[in-house]
């Protein structure tokens, strides 16, 4: 993941908008965590940062953009759209350290937040937990493994165990 620790003492309390368009900030975390992803349209955030008495920020934004990513039942990629907005509020550890990747920091008197783990986290979270390329779409066989949205592959299917016949037609109200 990209660390772009930005500083944010000078911001003033009203807040600033930046614009993450740098396609590296994403690039670098699906490369580093093995994700199967591949470039859509470029991912962009719009991102309003409001430092909090110098004990943290609050961040509010946007993400738009899309991935190629693969379908979980057929396994053909498939453009899947993003556009999320998101608020976090990222503070300063406590003195004991509890927090083992801090995303905020003081530096030499100046307070710095890493908005690359914030942008990746946002990312992270816009992500499909099972994408499908469609709510249709029939997945592969199980058996020769041809993709059944392209036509059936010609497979005797099982029809399961006789002694459950009685559950199939079960309608449940």
């Amino acid at each position: 993941m990209l660390d772009l620790w930005m500083p944010i003492s000078d911001i003033s309390p009203q807040g600033k908008t930046f614009t993450f368009d740098d396609q590296e900030i994403w690039r670098q975390g699906w490369a580093e965590f093995a994700i199967p992803l591949a470039p859509g349209r470029d991912l962009a955030a719009e991102v309003t940062v409001q430092p909090q008495a110098d004990e943290g920020a609050l961040v509010r934004g946007s993400l738009t953009g899309s991935v190629m990513i693969p379908c979980g039942r057929c396994a053909e990629p498939f453009e899947f759209a993003i556009d999320e907005t998101f608020d976090v509020y990222e503070h300063l550890p406590d003195a004991e350290g509890d927090d083992d990747e801090p995303r905020v920091r003081v530096v030499s008197g100046q307070l710095q937040l890493d908005m690359g783990a914030v942008l990746w986290e946002a990312f992270a979270l816009a992500l499909p937990v099972r994408p499908l390329c469609s709510e249709s779409c029939r997945g592969v066989c199980p058996k020769c493994g041809k993709d059944l949205n392209k036509g059936d592959c010609g497979c005797v299917q099982d029809d399961g165990d006789e002694r459950l016949a009685v559950f199939r037609n079960l309608k449940i109200k």
